[in-house]
């Protein structure tokens, strides 16, 4: 059976390390510049998501979940981490020096562009979901909330709240695929 590159990260396969980072760069970039205002803090972000991941990869599991979703939750995680330090920083007091603050430049431009189909894809796939797992989904992954806190919000059972996560995801990933392979499938 082939293993995946988590797994031969996992196995302390060094040649996976490298690929991991070409394959799943983009993701975890992508990520970072959404959920952080500074081109600094998101280079640091993403260093420290695919260590995160290194120390991680033993915990993946192929009949869980794809591996990039797998990516995509410890980025999650850790980009909501350093959100909520920035935040706590910005509370008690400025310390990020002007000359730090960052402007999007042509590489972010160029980032986008290659972003903006997958993006536009995934959107399309969680608006065909029904309205509360679209709203339970968007407070989870574009707002950063946890499951408590939007079973809290909405008034709704905790169990509720991750099986429409769970589901929601799923259904957006087989969504995705499918697009995906039409998408192959009509390439010239």
């Amino acid at each position: 059976m082939n293993q995946t590159l988590l797994q031969r990260i996992a196995a302390g396969d060094l040649a996976a390390v490298q690929e991991c980072i070409d394959r799943y760069g983009g993701l975890v970039w992508s990520l970072a510049r959404r959920f952080l205002a500074g081109q600094a803090d998101a280079e640091d972000a993403v260093q420290d998501v695919f260590i995160e991941l290194w120390k991680s990869a033993a915990r993946y599991d192929p009949d869980v979940a794809a591996e990039a979703t797998f990516v995509a939750m410890i980025a999650r995680r850790r980009l909501i981490d350093r959100r909520r330090r920035i935040s706590r920083q910005i509370e008690s007091g400025p310390t990020v020096p002007v000359e730090e603050i960052d402007v999007p430049g042509q590489a972010d431009q160029v980032q986008a562009v290659e972003t903006s189909d997958e993006a536009a894809l995934a959107a399309e796939a969680l608006g065909s979901l029904r309205p509360e797992q679209q709203r339970i989904l968007r407070l989870s992954v574009y707002d950063g909330w946890s499951h408590q806190k939007i079973a809290d919000h909405l008034q709704m059972p905790l169990g509720t709240v991750k099986t429409h996560v769970r589901r929601g995801l799923i259904r957006v990933r087989e969504l995705l695929a499918q697009r995906q392979a039409e998408q192959r499938e009509a390439a010239p």
